[in-house]
């Protein structure tokens, strides 16, 4: 007998928070995997196409309405993915900026993400590490060759600041002086010509800069952010 099929989609939805690249997850109650933490999603609607499906679940059952960018990452469809009735996901890549913080039901949190090659999220439901695994690596790929930083970040910002943010999503150290640079000369970056207010410590004001763009758009289609010393194609050593 023929099973029958449901489609649903599912969000990681990533932020950097505390300093460190989290996903957002909710708390099963019931089973099938009860306690285990799954992604925001549900059920696709019959009047609705995927992304506005997403949307909707995480505006409305986790109240997150500050995503900046949201993209299609992959389709999850092996037979025996969930039990009972076959559920084919399509799963999404969500971003939001590291000055929001949206309120979140009790049974929902976020999670820093380990570093490879342990899973993204320990005790997840069903396959949703492998899609959190699969969100990560589509931000830090994006990162290199788009200006995708603009969904990380606040509407303005230090150059210093950025680079923390570059650094905690890439997992690895990135240099401020490189990062104005490449990011200058792919037309990405623009000073407001304000300043900063001075920190506890006092010193010299920083300048605060902005993206000249909050719409994705390919910068450097060959370029790749890697670690301090690791090749040529390093755009930001």
């Amino acid at each position: 007998m023929t099973r029958p099929t449901e489609h649903e989609v599912l969000a990681a939805v990533l932020q950097i928070r505390c300093g460190a690249l989290q996903v957002l997850a909710w708390q099963r109650a019931r089973p099938p995997d009860s306690g285990r933490w799954a992604l925001p999603g549900g059920l696709l609607g019959d009047d609705e196409d995927v992304e506005r499906s997403v949307r909707r679940q995480l505006a409305e059952k986790v109240d997150v309405r500050e995503v900046t960018h949201v993209e299609q990452i992959a389709v999850f469809s092996r037979p025996d993915r969930v039990p009972g009735t076959r559920r084919i996901a399509t799963a999404f890549l969500g971003l939001v900026p590291s000055d929001a913080d949206p309120a979140v039901p009790a049974d929902t949190a976020w999670h820093p993400l380990a570093a490879p090659p342990a899973t993204a999220l320990e005790k997840a439901a069903f396959d949703h590490a492998a899609i959190v695994d699969d969100a990560r690596d589509r931000l830090r790929a994006k990162l290199s060759y788009t200006n995708l930083g603009f969904a990380l970040a606040p509407r303005e910002f230090t150059i210093s600041a950025l680079r923390d943010l570059y650094a905690a999503a890439l997992g690895h150290p990135v240099s401020a002086t490189n990062l104005q640079r490449v990011l200058t000369r792919r037309r990405v970056l623009e000073p407001t010509g304000a300043m900063a207010p001075p920190g506890p410590a006092g010193g010299r004001p920083a300048a605060l800069f902005r993206f000249t763009e909050r719409t994705l758009r390919v910068t450097d289609a060959f370029a790749v952010l890697r670690p301090p010393g690791e090749g040529a194609r390093t755009a930001v050593p």
